[in-house]
C-alpha cells in the first residue's frame, strides 16, 4: 500500500477536526473534534510505522499512549463540561466566555459598591464621634 492514501485520509481527518474546533460553539462537539484530530495523528503514526518497517513498532506503541491520553482527556473534559452545564445551564462556548466576562464585571462592581458602603459607614461613624465630642465640649 502507498503511504499517500493514509496520509491524505489523515490530513482530511485533521482538517475536519480543526474546522470543528474553530467553528463549533458546543463544548462537547469541540471535544469530539479534538478527538478526531488525535485519531488523524494516530493514523499517521501507524502508517509511517508500517512504511518504515520499524522492528520496534515505535509508531504503534506511541499510538497506544496517545489513545490512553485521549481517553483520560475526554473523561476529564466531559466531566468539566457537565459541571459547567449544571452550573450555567449551557455548554455554548461563546455564552460561557461572555458569562465569565460579565461575572468579572459584576464582581468588580460589587466590590466597588461594598468599598463605597464601607467608606460611607466610616464617614458616618466619624461624624457621630465629632457630634459627641462637640456635645461633650458644649
Amino acid at each position: 500500500m502507498h503511504l499517500a492514501y493514509p496520509a491524505v485520509l489523515a490530513a482530511l481527518l485533521f482538517c475536519t477536526g480543526l474546522y470543528g474546533v474553530l467553528a463549533r460553539r458546543n463544548a462537547i462537539l469541540v471535544l469530539m473534534s479534538v478527538e478526531l484530530m488525535l485519531n488523524a495523528v494516530n493514523l499517521n503514526l501507524v502508517a509511517f510505522d508500517v512504511w518504515l518497517r520499524d522492528t520496534l513498532h515505535a509508531g504503534q506503541a506511541l499510538t497506544l499512549f496517545v489513545i490512553a491520553v485521549a481517553a483520560a482527556e475526554i473523561g476529564i473534559g466531559l466531566a468539566i463540561v457537565l459541571m459547567v452545564y449544571r452550573d450555567r445551564g449551557t455548554s455554548d462556548v461563546d455564552r460561557l466566555r461572555d458569562s465569565v466576562e460579565s461575572d468579572a464585571t459584576d464582581d468588580a462592581a460589587a466590590e466597588s459598591a461594598a468599598a463605597e458602603a464601607e467608606a460611607e459607614t466610616e464617614a458616618a461613624a466619624r461624624a457621630k464621634a465629632r457630634a459627641k465630642k462637640a456635645e461633650a465640649t458644649a
